[in-house]
C-alpha cells in the first residue's frame, strides 16, 4: 500500500482511504449485518489502509470501534464528522463540542484524529468560523482531537464554494473535496490553495454512479450536450468514456495521480471489490492519451457531482 504525508498533520497515511458511508455503508444498506462490516474494515487494514473515514450520520462509528479494537490505536488514522446544523437550526459551539464527544464514546476511544465540519454548506460558513471552530479549537487543546477539517457539499457544492471561502480563514488543516473525471475544478479552484497552505486533502467521488453506470453516463453526457458543455462531436454518445476500458479503475487512478489530492476515499461492503479497489488506487497513472481525453473533454467542468 502506498503512503502519503498527509499535508501539515504530518500524518502518514494510506493514498487509499476507506469510507464508512456512501452508498453501502459497508454493506449496511445492502443488508449486511454487524459482522460483515467490520469484516470488511479488518480486512482493508489487513490490506495496509490505515485511514477510516466514518460521520455521526453513517451510523458506522460502533462498526470501526469493533474493527479498531485489536489494533494499536495510533496505527490507524480516524476521520470523523458533523454537520453543524440539526432540526432546529445552527448548532452552538458547546452543543457540537458535545456531538464531538458522542462520536468519541462511539468509537470507544479518547481522541479522533481528524474531525470535520460535515457538509459546509456556503450559507453556514460565517457561523461555522465564529461559532464551531473556536469550540473545536478549545476541544484540541483538551486532546479530544487532532486535527480540524471540513467537508464541502458537494453533491450541491459542485463549484467548491464553501472551500474556496474557508481556504481564506486558514484554520483547518484537512479538507475533503469531491474530484473525478466529470468534475475535476478542484484542479483549478481548490488544489492551488491547499498546496500552498499544506492542508491535507482527501477526496471523495472518486467513483459514483456516473461511472459504474452506463446508463447514467449517458444521461449524464446528454445534458452536458443539451447545456453547451461538451461538443457533440468530440464523444461517443453510446459509449462516452469507452475509450478508457475499465472505467471504475480509471476513475480511481485519475483520482490518485493528482497533484494536490492526497487520499483518495473509497467505499464498499464487498471484500472482493475492496481488493480490486485498491490495486485501481495503487496502479500507475492512466496513459497519457487518455488522461488528456478526459481533460478535453471535462477540464474546465463543474456542472456534475459523479452522481
Amino acid at each position: 500500500m502506498k503512503t502519503t504525508t498527509l499535508g501539515r498533520t504530518g500524518l502518514e497515511v494510506s493514498i487509499a482511504g476507506l469510507g464508512c458511508g456512501g452508498h453501502s455503508r459497508l454493506g449496511i444498506s445492502y443488508g449486511k449485518d454487524f459482522d460483515h462490516a467490520v469484516g470488511v474494515l479488518r480486512r482493508a487494514i489487513e490490506l495496509g489502509v490505515n485511514f477510516i473515514d466514518t460521520a455521526t450520520n453513517y451510523q458506522t462509528e460502533p462498526h470501526v470501534a469493533r474493527a479498531i479494537a485489536e489494533v494499536p490505536r495510533d496505527s490507524v488514522v480516524i476521520s470523523s464528522k458533523c454537520g453543524v446544523a440539526d432540526e432546529q437550526g445552527l448548532l452552538t459551539g458547546d452543543a457540537y463540542v458535545a456531538k464531538l464527544e458522542a462520536s468519541l464514546q462511539r468509537l470507544e476511544t479518547d481522541y479522533v484524529d481528524i474531525y470535520h465540519l460535515h457538509g459546509l454548506q456556503p450559507t453556514h460558513c460565517d457561523h461555522a468560523l465564529q461559532e464551531i471552530v473556536p469550540a473545536l479549537q478549545r476541544a484540541k487543546e483538551q486532546g479530544k482531537l487532532r486535527h480540524l477539517a471540513v467537508s464541502e457539499a458537494f453533491e450541491t457544492d459542485r463549484g467548491h464554494k464553501t472551500l474556496k471561502r474557508v481556504l481564506d480563514a486558514d484554520v483547518f488543516d484537512v479538507m475533503m473535496v469531491g474530484f473525478n473525471p466529470l468534475n475535476p475544478s478542484a484542479r483549478r479552484d481548490v488544489f492551488p490553495a491547499t498546496l500552498k497552505q499544506g492542508v491535507g486533502t482527501l477526496g471523495m467521488f472518486a467513483v459514483r454512479q456516473a461511472l459504474t453506470r452506463p446508463e447514467r453516463l449517458r444521461e449524464v453526457v446528454a445534458e452536458l450536450i443539451e447545456a453547451g458543455k461538451i461538443d457533440p462531436q468530440t464523444v461517443d454518445h453510446d459509449d462516452p468514456l469507452g475509450f478508457l476500458g475499465d472505467v471504475t479503475d480509471a476513475g480511481y487512478r485519475f483520482s490518485a495521480h493528482e497533484p494536490g489530492l492526497d487520499v483518495v476515499l473509497f467505499g464498499t461492503g464487498n471484500p472482493e471489490h475492496l481488493e480490486t479497489n485498491l490495486q485501481s488506487i495503487n496502479a500507475d497513472p492512466l496513459p497519457a492519451e487518455q488522461h488528456a481525453k478526459l481533460t478535453e473533454l471535462f477540464g474546465q467542468l463543474d456542472t456534475h457531482s459523479g452522481n
